[in-house]
């Protein structure tokens, strides 16, 4: 066989079984009549990562929430960046450390129960347990619930608590029900009909939904890793909605009478890790080596096509807190890594870049879930062989999951929401406090945990802004890790069919009740 038609063809063949599981039939669509089949009304979303737990308190994939079976007490306004009330109608706290929550009196869950306190009550309770990300994240100390009122309070003040409760791990769910991994019972749109781990879930309108019931009937909610197959299943009209198609694959989709391709920008970074605790990524001057190697706007012509802008630091320039760096160029280049890395006492010799003898070897890890992520691996393989410096490329299935439990890596590509919130509280805090839940890099430095802290029980906007680029220039002075470009989020979708698609800001709110078809 040529070796070159063997990615095509894998292609093909994962697209041919996506295209079959979309063909199987829902149990509960086979059981109505011919006539109600023809005319319900459904969408097909294919999502680029899947899940094998539906459970929304520990789902990194966030799909019970993207999926419209599940809601937070408050969501990001993305228009104005300000939290906005959800399931909570408002909330107050005088002293940022004792809250109150005045809960929606209207709504239920998707089995007709009513959500109480004492109902949002024990699913937080629950999240705090299942959750030790949570549990740092909200730093709740007790909850006590009296009829829609909830009363919180954190174990320290903490202004930004209301804007952690945007996280999707807070959905509120019936926490008596006895399937939460594999049919949770929320507040949102539509409720579980089947799940499919790794491949797909099926959701029903729910009729009771408090916002007012969806127009559509159904939604098919599938999971594919692969951007070409992807591309290939909307091409083919199987799927309606395709999250992240293939990038070289958006010409031809455009050419597609009534195909609609949006690219816009997120608060997501694409970033190289690096392992803090790796004896050469210690050194300053091997951080700075592997931060020049980094072609970052030849990564954004080249692999993203345009659909993408090159990064400083892990904040969008348009951002009130992302520093300006106007001061902070930085020489990029082969013969700036090499001069970095001479200064950490390495020499090349014989084309292999090497310490007292010992050549500089390192493991880099990347994920297929993000297609360019692999293809920015192999760019950054590349350039280090070009200086002697051998880099292993290995291939991880989940990681979050392989980063936080295996400290056999050195640096790692990796995508991650900067801004989530509309602020820069969430991505310090996760990616550089001690107990940060994406601190996969180790990061323990005192006087950028201190200035975090601050940052926390800082209430004025100018003055948590202050403190945001402090310490996006201390990440970036110290190098604790690389940032190469901030993706464009591609959604193409079927214009003639689907109906009031909006593409999220934040990537969480995907399924909704205002959605439909023509």
């Amino acid at each position: 066989m040529n070796k070159k038609m063997f990615p095509l063809l894998a292609s093909l063949v994962l697209g041919a079984g996506l295209l079959s599981a979309c063909g199987s039939s829902n149990p509960e669509t086979a059981a109505q009549s011919p006539d109600s089949a023809a005319t319900a009304k459904n969408v097909h979303f294919l999502y680029n990562f899947a899940t094998s737990s539906l459970d929304p308190h520990v789902d990194s994939s966030y799909v019970p929430l993207r999926a419209g079976i599940t809601e937070t007490l408050v969501r990001l306004d993305e228009e104005n960046l300000t939290v906005a009330p959800w399931l909570a109608e408002s909330w107050d706290s005088e002293d940022g450390q004792h809250w109150t929550i005045d809960l929606r009196d209207d709504v239920t869950f998707q089995n007709g129960k009513p959500m109480t306190g004492d109902a949002v009550k024990a699913s937080l309770e629950r999240a705090l347990t299942e959750s030790v990300a949570i549990q740092n994240a909200l730093k709740i100390d007790t909850i006590e619930a009296d009829g829609d009122k909830l009363s919180i309070t954190t174990t320290q003040p903490f202004p930004e608590f209301a804007s952690e409760l945007v996280n999707p791990n807070t959905s509120i769910i019936d926490v008596s029900e006895p399937d939460i991994v594999n049919k949770p019972v929320g507040t949102g749109p539509f409720s579980l009909t089947s799940f499919t781990p790794g491949s797909k879930l099926e959701v029903s309108r729910y009729d009771g939904y408090w916002d007012g019931a969806s127009p559509l009937d159904t939604v098919t909610f599938s999971f594919n890793e692969d951007a070409n197959a992807r591309s290939l299943a909307l091409k083919s009209g199987q799927v309606d909605i395709v999250y992240r198609p293939e990038v070289e694959s958006l010409e031809s989709l455009k050419a597609i009478d009534g195909m609609v391709v949006e690219s816009a920008s997120t608060f997501r970074v694409h970033q190289l890790t690096m392992n803090m605790e790796r004896e050469s990524i210690k050194d300053l001057n091997v951080r700075k080596a592997l931060d020049a190697l980094i072609d970052r706007q030849g990564i954004v012509d080249t692999i993203l096509l345009g659909h993408a802008e090159a990064a400083i630091g892990p904040f969008l320039p348009s951002l009130p807190f992302a520093p300006k760096y106007d001061n902070k160029a930085t020489e990029s280049g082969s013969e700036a890594a090499v001069k970095h890395l001479e200064a950490a006492g390495y020499k090349l010799e014989n084309g292999v870049m090497a310490k007292d003898g010992k050549p500089l070897k390192l493991t880099l890890l990347t994920y297929s879930a993000r297609a360019d992520l692999p293809l920015i691996a192999q760019v950054f393989q590349s350039d280090a062989k070009q200086i002697g410096v051998d880099v292993e490329i290995r291939q991880i299935d989940t990681p979050e999951e392989y980063m936080a439990s295996n400290r056999d890596w050195d640096i790692a590509t990796y995508s991650n929401l900067t801004a989530p919130r509309g602020d820069a509280g969430y991505y310090l805090n996760a990616t550089y406090h001690p107990t940060g839940a994406l601190n996969f890099s180790g990061s323990e430095d005192p006087e950028l945990t201190a200035i975090i802290d601050e940052l926390n029980l800082t209430v004025a906007p100018e003055k948590r802004a202050e403190l945001a680029e402090q310490a996006a220039n201390y990440v970036h002075d110290n190098v604790l890790n690389s940032f190469v470009l901030h993706p464009s989020t591609i959604v193409a979708y079927n214009g003639k069919k689907v109906k009031n698609w909006v593409s999220s800001l934040s990537e969480y709110y995907m399924i909704t009740n205002k959605l439909d078809v023509m």
